[in-house]
């Protein structure tokens, strides 16, 4: 079997990898670039019409506001998901009795279809007769019933609430295998040096995590910008398309007011914020883990 071990067939294991991600993701990627470029409407010949879509995106108010919203979300499921999924990380790596369970409960979320969690969610906050504002009427403090979807202020809130909930469980255990690599010799020293548990968290975990919050801010951040299903199914982008996020706006553009070209201009757009947003971070981390060294 020493053959397998050779560069040759390790090149020749690697096409049909290499032909798939080239078919299904390269080539599409490249034909956005190439209608992102043109006029084209879904019907006819396509009409170049070079950086007109791109342009045209700076004065689309519609698009200002998917932008602002997608914002608004990642912020907040950065926030959210690093300090919630980091917690849930340190509670699923403390040994107690229906540790397993708990660990089932909160991964369980991220195998479900997010079509689906968009219908459990709806009901939940619908404003009219969802299950929160139901609660909170029903004890007197009508005033914090709040119109959670369908209203323009507070849908982005919502979204990320919903989607720190949907992926919590993923990125909790990310955090969970960094944890597990931390050699507990060192908690042994700082013990045995009299630290305590805030000391030995912010002076021994998080700083042997910093790879860990680096993957899973990366993956937030893509994350974010492929929410799609959530929007469709809590709000449907309205009212007037008030609470659109990128991904659902630009679906809307493509398939509702068939503007390809201008659609796969927004889909470009989406792909290098991410790309840009992903990168950005980690040279930044990169920078300051040479200075630091």
């Amino acid at each position: 079997m020493h053959w397998v071990s050779t560069k040759k067939a390790k090149a020749v294991m690697l096409i049909p990898t290499l032909l798939v991600y080239i078919v299904f993701i390269i080539i599409p990627v490249l034909v956005a670039v190439y209608y992102s470029f043109t006029d084209y409407s879904g019907m006819g010949k396509a009409e170049f019409k070079g950086f007109d879509n791109y342009i045209r995106m700076f004065g689309d108010e519609l698009f200002l506001i998917a932008l602002r919203n997608t914002c608004i979300v990642l912020v907040c499921s950065l926030v959210f998901l690093l300090v919630g999924s980091f917690l849930t990380a340190m509670l699923m790596n403390r040994a107690f009795r229906g540790n397993a369970f708990f660990k089932m409960v909160v991964f369980a979320p991220y195998i479900i279809a997010p079509i689906i969690i968009g219908i459990i969610w709806g009901y939940i906050m619908n404003p009219q007769y969802g299950l929160i504002n139901n609660i909170l009427r029903n004890i007197g403090l009508d005033a914090l019933a709040i119109e959670w979807i369908g209203g323009t202020k507070w849908s982005p809130l919502a979204l990320a609430i919903v989607f720190t909930w949907q992926v919590m469980g993923f990125h909790a255990t990310i955090f969970l295998s960094g944890i597990k690599t931390i050699p507990g010799d060192i908690y042994e020293a700082c013990a045995m040096d009299g630290a305590n548990v805030l000391q030995r968290l912010f002076y021994v975990t998080i700083p042997m995590l910093k790879e860990t919050f680096i993957i899973n801010i990366v993956l937030i951040i893509t994350g974010v910008f492929k929410i799609y299903e959530l929007v469709y199914q809590m709000t449907g982008g309205g009212p007037a398309h008030q609470s659109e996020l990128l991904t659902s706006y630009m679906y809307f553009t493509v398939f509702s007011s068939r503007k390809y070209g201008y659609g796969m201009a927004i889909a470009v757009a989406i792909l290098v914020l991410s790309i840009t947003g992903s990168f950005a971070y980690i040279r930044i981390t990169t920078k300051k883990k040479r200075r630091e060294s």
